[in-house]
């Protein structure tokens, strides 16, 4: 499998042309198989991949496939081309598994929606687009996927066009993208402009990375603080996150793949490839974690108060992927990654149970319009479970494994705020977390009696990969068990051939790094982020199960700070006011000053004097043969009393 690894890419490919192309004449059931199968073998191909690759020393895991020649002009060389290591191949594992589940369940979730072939084509293409991204071997290659699946998110999100949210919302995910991929663009070229200099004409990961030592420490960190600005957008980070929680106007199988498990994780996965560059750039480091920590509390504490199911989980998606980027950002790639799949895994399997939900509720999404679920939905209920304690981190769950192992490495690291904030936000979501399963899943039915009267399970196609989602969310963190905890975090070790040295090293001056730390201090750490933990699953028992009108009076007498949390601190409002209807003045005066009053007044104006001037001419031609020789007789005077002027002087 080593020299085939563009079948990996090549299966989806194929699904999304033949569906797109002859779909049309296809029953369901041969769309859908057609799809379902185009994944299913790009997941198969991966995991015979990832054990070929097991087979050969750490040192040589490094495989190459080029398949043509693409850019060629003047001295730049660029191929299509694909590469797989440690890193490229857990991310292939983990979008073609996670996107195999989902694709199961689309065909429960999408069963009579009239948009049935079209959802599956653009499914398809993500899929594809995603893979480009994560196996490209060079910047321009990754590039192309990185705008591919920003295309299918935006095509995904207002897949429900007919409705403005949804289209309104898929508007709003493309141009903030297209915002941060600006920022990507520019470092590429700084990249490219850089290395040229001195001969190099290639953005081939090997050559730019073997080749590092020729950037100086201002242009590596504008390089790699241009390319977060492009992660920030992907990856919906502050100050670019805001686009995340309406893309929930999409299909819930969209929420699960793109905006939970593989398209978001593109920012983490690029800062991870790139850890040559940023090891040598600390200053790009702190700024990474710091927004990271920001991020991860900022939308933990709007998620406390909001009601909208799937929104929660969004907002649950951006503080996740906050710690993803602490995790990078304090130099512990490997850890980030680690919480990447594990995310993939609980967080994918939530949005499908929030789909579940949907399903048997008509489309409601207010949890208050909710309660009792648990009894009538008990597949969904237990693997939501599994996954909500994952990502609380309870001990035993694959969320506590990545998540610790990204809060003890910014401690150890020394940063100290970094953990803090993150500790912090660690307790919020085991709150929001619990608040969510508590008023939806227990209590009494709040429901309208229609509604409670169609209560249902969901079929099999839709509860069969939740279950193994959830499967995943518990065992999947023991492929990382820490030292402390009596295992080899063999999740680390795989990683050591594509995380360079200096990666550990990124910290080494100006860190207060604690250089032997003792085995009681990690548990320490790892009891204080539990704790917190479970203090917020408490709370939210008291709250919302206990005493139903603790959280009531909480809210009446700390009014300001639920209304700032409840309207996600006004940051929409700001950036539609500031940058949108910014823009929209700006534009205005343009075109009412600058178009209409001086460029189309100057035009205008030339026209005016040149219609003038014609209409006084105009007047010289009447048509009389007299005038025309009376004009002849006035001119021969004229000619006559010059020549005799000259004459006289």
């Amino acid at each position: 499998m080593t020299s085939h690894i563009w079948l990996i890419p090549f299966f989806p490919m194929v699904g999304f042309l033949i569906n797109g192309l002859l779909g049309v004449r296809f029953k369901r059931s041969w769309i859908y198989l057609i799809a379902v199968s185009a994944i299913g073998l790009a997941f198969f191909a991966s995991v015979f991949l990832f054990f070929d690759m097991l087979k050969v020393e750490p040192s040589a895991r490094h495989f190459e496939n080029i398949i043509f020649d693409w850019i060629v002009a003047g001295k730049l060389r660029t191929q299509v081309a694909f590469f797989v290591d440690p890193l490229s191949i857990v991310m292939a594992l983990v979008v073609t598994g996670v996107s195999f589940m989902i694709h199961i369940y689309s065909g429960g979730y999408m069963h009579g929606d009239p948009g049935f072939r079209r959802f599956f084509v653009y499914l398809n293409l993500f899929v594809f687009s995603m893979l480009i991204l994560i196996l490209a071997n060079n910047f321009l290659l990754m590039f192309v996927g990185w705008e591919g699946v920003g295309l299918c998110s935006y095509l995904l999100i207002g897949f429900w066009f007919e409705k403005d949210s949804a289209s309104n919302a898929g508007k709003k995910a493309f141009v903030v993208n297209r915002i941060g991929d600006f920022g990507f663009l520019i470092g590429l070229y700084l990249i490219v402009a850089t290395l040229s200099q001195h001969g190099i004409w290639s953005l081939d990961f090997d050559v730019v990375f073997k080749n590092a030592h020729l950037f100086n420490t201002t242009t590596v960190t504008a390089i790699t603080l241009l390319l977060f600005v492009g992660a920030t957008g992907k990856s919906a980070q502050i100050p670019l996150y805001v686009w995340l929680p309406d893309a929930m106007e999409g299909p819930t199988p969209v929420s699960s793949l793109i905006h939970a498990a593989t398209m978001v994780t593109a920012g983490v996965y690029m800062i991870a490839r790139c850890n040559v560059l940023y090891s040598m750039a600390p200053v790009s480091l702190e700024v990474v974690a710091l927004i990271g920590a920001l991020t991860a509390f900022y939308s933990a504490t709007i998620a406390l108060v909001n009601n909208d199911f799937k929104r929660i989980l969004a907002y649950s998606t951006i503080s996740q992927l906050g710690y993803m980027f602490m995790g990078v950002g304090v130099g512990a790639f490997s850890a980030g990654i680690f919480h990447l799949m594990t995310h993939a895994f609980f967080k994918g399997l939530l949005f499908l149970a929030a789909g579940c939900v949907m399903h048997a509720m008509s489309g409601e999404l207010n949890i208050w319009k909710m309660g009792g679920l648990k009894k009538f939905m008990p597949v969904t209920f237990w693997t939501f479970m599994m996954a909500t304690l994952a990502i609380s981190g309870i001990p035993g769950f694959s969320g506590f494994f990545s998540k610790d192992e990204i809060l003890w490495q910014s401690f150890h690291r020394g940063h100290i705020f970094v953990w803090l904030l993150g500790t912090l936000a660690a307790g919020l979501t085991a709150f929001y977390m619990f608040r969510l399963t508590f008023v939806a899943f227990f209590g009494k039915p709040r429901m309208s009696e229609e509604q409670k009267h169609h209560l249902h399970e969901a079929p099999r196609s839709m509860t069969y990969p939740m279950i193994v989602l959830a499967i995943a969310s518990v065992v999947g963190g023991y492929v990382g068990v820490p030292h402390v905890l009596g295992g080899s975090n063999r999740f680390e070790k795989f990683f050591e051939p594509v995380i360079g040295s200096g990666a550990h090293e990124a910290f080494a001056e100006g860190a207060h790094v604690v250089a032997h730390a003792s085995a009681s201090l990690e548990f320490l750490m790892m009891g204080i982020s539990v704790a917190l933990a479970l203090i917020g699953i408490a709370v939210a028992y008291l709250f919302y199960i206990k005493s139903p009108e603790l959280p009531v009076r909480l809210a009446n007498g700390m009014k300001g700070l639920y209304t700032l949390l409840y309207n996600k601190y006004f940051v929409d409002e700001f950036y539609n006011g500031v940058f949108v209807q910014g823009t929209k003045d700006f534009a205005t005066f343009l075109w009412q000053k600058v178009d209409v009053g001086i460029i189309d007044a100057i035009v205008n104006g030339v026209a005016s004097i040149v219609e003038w001037s014609g209409g006084v001419i105009r007047r010289l031609q009447t048509g009389y043969v007299q005038t025309y020789a009376f004009s002849i007789l006035v001119g021969g005077v004229v000619v006559f009393m010059y020549f005799f002027w000259e004459s006289l002087f």
